[in-house]
């Protein structure tokens, strides 16, 4: 890609306000930033404040990216409240700064970065690594000890005006989108993509069918399109019926409402009373994916991440020889299960974690070919990062993916032209 016109005119300074942008290339002493600390964790309301911080520092392998837009995902709640650990315990700096989606325009780079330049528009992935190790060098880099998320498990997310990452996290921005567009889709995409794809030999493969859990949600909604786009089958589990539309539209074979039946949370005592109440409650669920996929045909994979409530479910409907893959715990973290139906089943049980820069590029090459929709769904301004934060909390946000704006001052923009006649009539 080639670089940005830099023929504009804007004073050099040490601080620059929210949306005013800077010579291209000049790095300013001091940026704002939403902060978490220590002593604040809690509630989104209460652990995110804007302070002025310096500006981050570049090793020669780093980049500095000037934040257009940001997404918002469960990083961002866990980095606030301090569970399921704090952010603190992990890097050890004074503040964290959370958001590990972002797009926007390299500003400035290392001297051994050599596949990007300033000006170059960008979307960021959230892995990063010492680049060192075995797996890293021709291994698998999600293997790495020194594997860690940026945006949670470093200080230096997207929710700043510049934040620093390194340059094999970058991959280039769909220049169909808008910036808040480009911004939500990373992390879930490839998180989907690895759980569907990264785990031989249980990679998805036309035909098959595959159970999504949460299928309205960001993690839900790139699962089926990818489901879709493969040729497989997916069938989309929701807890509103007004998702069913939704879910359909994105390629879904069928949709089950999960509160139309009773067999969630931790598994009861085995062959108690209670045992057999969730049994006969499970059947039921087990019909309903038959009367999708056709008579005696369980799914092949079980797309999972609520955890705690579904788990048991999920490892009795899957098939033999199948495999529950799970990402997270959105419910809880006490899972249980039927052992009987897993060991004589033979039925695998993959934990997933995010995607190395391979699988997290081939799937943003389908975003770049517009094979899929980033299916954004709201877009808060910077003033409102903690109150989408909250609505995440609380399970009240829409179908799809949520973003907030950092540097771009209004929706819809998606040339940096644009974007720069924007913020000159704002300052």
């Amino acid at each position: 890609m080639a670089p940005l016109d830099a023929g504009y005119e804007a004073p050099e300074k040490d601080l620059y306000e929210v949306g005013e942008i800077p010579p291209l290339g000049h790095v300013p002493k001091e940026m704002y930033a939403w902060t978490i600390r220590r002593e604040r964790h809690g509630e989104p309301d209460k652990s995110f404040k804007v302070e002025v911080v310096e500006t981050p520092k570049l090793d020669s392998n780093e980049v500095l990216v000037f934040v257009m837009a940001a997404g918002v995902n469960y990083n961002g709640v866990w980095a606030g409240l301090g569970i399921p650990i704090s952010p603190f315990d992990v890097h050890g700096e004074d503040y964290h700064i959370a958001g590990s989606d972002a797009s926007g325009i390299i500003w400035a780079v290392g001297e051994k970065v050599k596949r990007w330049k300033v000006g170059d528009e960008v979307v960021i992935h959230c892995n990063q690594d010492d680049g060192d190790d075995e797996e890293c060098n021709g291994g698998d880099p999600m293997y790495s000890d020194s594997q860690r998320i940026w945006g949670y498990e470093t200080p230096d997310g997207s929710f700043g005006q510049f934040t620093r990452v390194q340059a094999q996290q970058l991959m280039p921005r769909p220049q169909h989108l808008t910036w808040e567009e480009s911004a939500c889709y990373t992390l879930t995409l490839a998180t989907a993509y690895r759980m569907l794809f990264g785990h031989r030999p249980h990679t998805l493969k036309p035909g098959q069918n595959v159970l999504v859990w949460g299928a309205s949600g960001g993690l839900g909604s790139f699962a089926i399109q990818l489901i879709n786009t493969a040729g497989a089958n997916a069938i989309g589990v929701i807890s509103d019926e007004d998702k069913r539309e939704f879910v359909m539209s994105l390629g879904a074979k069928g949709v089950i409402n999960r509160k139309d039946f009773n067999c969630w949370g931790q598994l009861p005592e085995v062959n108690s009373e209670e045992y057999k109440t969730w049994f006969s409650e499970v059947r039921k669920f087990g019909k309903a994916i038959w009367d999708i996929t056709g008579k005696g045909n369980n799914v092949d994979m079980v797309f999972e991440h609520p955890g705690e409530s579904t788990f048991p479910v999920s490892t009795f409907v899957c098939k033999k020889g199948g495999m529950v893959v799970i990402c997270a715990g959105t419910t809880g973290y006490n899972l249980t299960m039927d052992a009987r139906y897993v060991w004589m089943h033979q039925k695998r049980v993959q934990g997933s974690h995010f995607a190395h820069l391979k699988q997290a590029a081939a799937a943003n090459k389908l975003m770049m070919e517009r094979r899929l929709d980033p299916c954004m769904s709201e877009v808060f301004p910077w003033d409102e990062i903690p109150e989408a934060h909250i609505k995440m909390r609380k399970n009240e946000h829409k179908p799809g993916n949520m973003a907030v704006l950092v540097s771009a001052t209004q929706t819809g923009l998606r040339t940096f032209e644009d974007t720069l006649e924007a913020s000159k009539s704002k300052f």
